[in-house]
């Protein structure tokens, strides 16, 4: 993986090669932004074009070293995950001692923390003894989605570099390059992905379109009876995950409307594709009513994240979301004979 292949990071990726081009490559890095955006994949880049045979400034993705960097099998480039909740000390102390010789094959050692704030108080000050004394053969990088949890010590003695959330046209570009999926499906996944490659890598494995398509062809009918209710509840029914992962398709589905109702923008939907029930419900549909039904959703999330019950949390939340009486359709099969007498 050259630096040149990470897709959609073109700031941080021209501040590297600049760095590489001038031979002034801090010692230590932070890698910070959301999740799936490629900060993983720069800092392997980084390592390959700083060790790269070629000497410049990128990676062939020819060379021996190259090829080990890829397979990881290279012993210059050592990564350091969470084992469990935590970077252990243990893992910090192992990594000091294999630091202290001369690289074995490149010309500088590289050193990548993943999830670099999930290193507990005891690690990171272990770390910042070595980061306190920089040797020219050891680069750290430090990746993080979540920085803010760092030491400030640990903070103020990196280079930071953002990544920020990628495009949805370069998120879909490489779903249909990379991955070979058809144009209007790279569309959904990128639209879905809220900005991460990683994200909409997912989504593809889990077979998201198709539990996106069965919610939304209920949710843009606009009206549900009471049975419908109950069949969209047991639509979003699952493990926690899976629930939650049907409640963030909701709440776009409603962000989506209120979106449209003030900006009439199409080109600012997450569900592009859906555009025309978006419109038509958005003409339907009060601002209130929108804003309740997020915070409705809003609330069935945290529900289920306190193991509340599913089912019942579900049917609440359904019902809720359809409870105004102009969103109901009426029940045909109800007539005042069959309600009874009295009626």
């Amino acid at each position: 993986m050259s630096l040149s292949g990470v897709y959609g990071q073109e700031g941080p990726v021209a501040v590297l090669k600049n760095a590489l081009e001038k031979n002034r490559v801090p010692h230590a890095l932070l890698f910070c932004g959301a999740e799936g955006v490629g900060k993983r994949t720069a800092a392997l880049a980084f390592a390959a074009a700083i060790n790269c045979e070629k000497g410049t400034a990128d990676a062939c993705d020819a060379c021996a070293s190259c090829r080990k960097i890829a397979r990881g099998s290279h012993p210059d480039v050592i990564r350091i995950e969470p084992e469990g909740q935590f970077i252990k000390v243990a893992d910090i102390k192992e990594l000091q001692e294999r630091i202290r010789f001369r690289p074995l094959e490149g010309a500088r050692r590289v050193v990548i923390i993943d999830e670099a704030e999930r290193m507990n108080l005891t690690s990171a000050n272990s770390l910042l003894k070595t980061l306190e004394e920089p040797s020219a053969a050891n680069v750290f990088i430090l990746v993080s989605s979540r920085p803010h949890l760092l030491p400030v010590t640990i903070l103020s003695r990196c280079h930071w570099l953002r990544f920020n959330p990628l495009p949805q046209d370069v998120i879909a570009a490489f779903l249909e390059t990379e991955r070979r999926l058809a144009p209007a499906e790279a569309r959904v996944l990128a639209s879905s992905a809220g900005g991460s490659l990683g994200r909409a890598l997912d989504l593809h494995r889990a077979d998201y379109i198709a539990l996106r398509d069965g919610i939304l062809d209920r949710l843009a009918k606009g009206r549900l009876d009471p049975m419908g209710c109950l069949a969209l509840a047991g639509r979003l029914a699952g493990e926690k995950e899976n629930i939650l992962e049907a409640l963030e398709i909701l709440k776009a589905w409603y962000r989506d409307i209120l979106v449209f109702k003030e900006t009439g923008r199409p080109e600012a939907l997450i569900h592009r594709d859906r555009a025309e029930d978006i419109g038509r419900l958005a003409a339907a549909l009060s601002r209130k009513s929108l804003l309740d039904a997020m915070r409705a959703i809003r609330r069935a999330a945290e529900a289920v994240e306190r193991n509340a019950n599913k089912a019942l949390t579900l049917e609440s939340m359904v019902f809720t979301l359809f409870a105004d009486k102009a969103h109901f359709v009426e029940d045909s099969r109800r007539s005042p004979r069959a309600e009874g007498p009295g009626r």
